[in-house]
């Protein structure tokens, strides 16, 4: 009797992708004003036994933009969320965004960040040419 229920109880058991970031938080550094549009890359992989799907990615801000793979991701796969910002506009200063990974994953909502620090210096020039 107990061997089925342990058959029952195993074979009800859902499959649940599951994403694991490499960083949950990516510090853009310091960066001037007048170079105000940064990128970086969020990698992660399914850690979960079913494949994962990215349903969608909000940011706290319309100065912060992500990209992402709309493919599924089998289990041990891994992926990227590619996220830029643009501070265009804004005060030079410190800030910090957040970025909400939603997905099919047991727990539905992931949250990453970027920080970094603007500065009204303009950005060092390049050799110039004589």
């Amino acid at each position: 009797m107990l061997v089925a229920l342990l058959t029952v109880c195993t074979m009800s058991a859902k499959k649940f992708p599951e994403i694991k970031f490499e960083k949950t938080t990516i510090d853009l550094g310091t960066f001037s004003m007048y170079d105000n549009k940064q990128t970086c890359v969020f990698k992660f992989t399914n850690v979960g036994d079913d494949k994962l799907i990215i349903n969608t990615v909000h940011t706290s801000c319309g100065c912060t933009v992500a990209d992402y793979s709309k493919d599924p991701i089998s289990p041990g796969g891994t992926g990227e969320i590619k996220v830029t910002y643009n501070g265009a506009g804004k005060l030079p200063g410190h800030f910090k965004k957040s970025i909400q990974v939603f997905s099919n994953c047991k727990k539905d909502m992931t949250r990453v960040f970027i920080t970094g620090d603007m500065t009204d210096v303009p950005a060092p020039e390049d050799d110039k040419k004589k």
